[in-house]
């Protein structure tokens, strides 16, 4: 399980080198491979420091003008030193998405509060991380596109370092369609050495919601995915486990901040988390305003158990399939590495027909007749039609 103690971890632990273990009063057996004997000084300094995460529940706010979203955003700013007073260990704060500026329910307050990044709001966080001497994560909804104003914004995230820096900036992947019309980001998954070393992405809300924009994460290397969202009733018993699941399948720890409360249109269900790299929860607030967990995490753990995890270590057994099979038949030692999803393969070389792939289970048209949504076309094909009226009734 992870975290393990702290005995296992210098014990076993493949980022110790023997000269730094000595100079700490610690013998290493003599039969320990070299390959678990790095010249890495910074990570063994790391090793029994744990990481203090918080994940701030913070009420949907309302509002409506770039003068109402400053306002909010330095009451973001005082939580954030507050919460380090109560919680002097702390090393990251995460707020939920739209914890900054709300949901612009209208399009032309939409594109007047938008903001530039780095500008007056992150200028703000940055002072708040500098004094508190804290990492945070804030939402941006939106950020200006290049081509402000004729374009819609990106709803994104910043990482802020406790020396006020923006070390990672996040636009969202996969808008939650058809309600919002942010443009869909461009910049990919990061990954981030964050406090104390521990390497941190960020995804947003529904992108959670794909198994895909995980494994991505993972394989890249993050040992901690942030997924800050603003997730409303009726979906809580899918999100709090999507979550949980995740973090199970990709060995990674998750702290989820979602929002609370009532903003006029839709109730949000609380429930922010932060999850283990074995898929339990360390802690989940429930459905209050201005809830708090915090957990500490152990690098040294999560290490430890991708490195030497067997049964349970599925990115090592996603790319060495059958690799007890394959040795056993002489066959090499590392397993098969070759994808064996067809999808997967026909969305990498032919994005096109892996669209259409999807189309024949789903639907041609990004509108549904029964079901109209503002600002998406309804379908105007009448074969697409017939076909719509035939699922629903369900004739085939």
């Amino acid at each position: 399980p992870c975290p393990v103690t702290a005995i296992s971890l210098v014990l076993r632990t493949p980022s110790v080198s023997e000269p730094y273990m000595t100079a700490f009063g610690i013998t290493l057996e003599h039969s320990m491979p070299e390959s678990m004997k790095t010249n890495d000084l910074k990570n063994f300094m790391h090793l029994d420091l744990a990481k203090g995460v918080c994940v701030f529940q913070y009420p949907m706010p309302r509002l409506h003008t770039t003068e109402e979203v400053l306002a909010n955003a330095s009451k973001i700013c005082s939580i954030v030193k507050g919460t380090k007073l109560g919680l002097p260990g702390m090393d990251l704060i995460v707020f939920p998405e739209y914890s900054t500026m709300g949901i612009m329910y209208d399009r032309d307050e939409m594109f007047d509060t938008a903001c530039d990044i780095p500008g007056p709001l992150t200028d703000m966080f940055a002072e708040a991380c500098r004094e508190a001497k804290v990492w945070g994560v804030f939402s941006l909804t939106g950020e200006k596109h290049e081509e402000h104003p004729t374009k819609n914004p990106y709803n994104t995230l910043v990482l802020i370092n406790d020396e006020g820096e923006i070390v990672q900036k996040y636009r969202k992947l996969l808008p939650w369609t058809p309600i919002e019309g942010w443009t869909p980001g461009n910049l990919g998954t990061i990954v981030t050495d964050g406090p104390k070393g521990m390497r941190i992405s960020m995804i947003i809300c529904d992108d959670g919601n794909y198994p895909e924009i995980w494994r991505d994460c993972a394989m890249k290397g993050a040992e901690l995915i942030i997924r800050p969202q603003g997730y409303m009733y009726p979906a809580k018993e899918q999100q709090v486990q999507v979550s949980k699941t995740m973090a199970w399948c990709n060995q990674v720890y998750v702290a989820v901040a979602n929002a609370s409360g009532f903003d006029g249109v839709y109730t949000y269900f609380g429930h922010s988390a932060i999850v283990g790299c074995d898929g339990r929860t360390l802690g989940e607030c429930g459905t209050e305003d201005n809830g708090i967990q915090y957990a500490q995490l152990s690098i040294s753990g999560i290490r430890d158990a991708r490195a030497n995890d067997q049964s349970q270590n599925q990115l090592f057994k996603l790319t060495h399939r059958g690799y007890t099979g394959v040795y056993a038949n002489g066959d090499g030692d590392k397993g098969i590495a070759e994808c064996p999803f067809d999808w997967y393969k026909t969305w990498v070389t032919n994005p096109k027909l892996a669209q259409e792939m999807a189309e024949n289970v789903t639907r041609k048209t990004i509108g549904v007749k029964c079901c109209p949504v503002a600002g998406i076309p309804p379908p105007s094909d009448e074969k697409e039609e017939l076909l719509e009226m035939t699922r629903e009734i369900d004739l085939s």
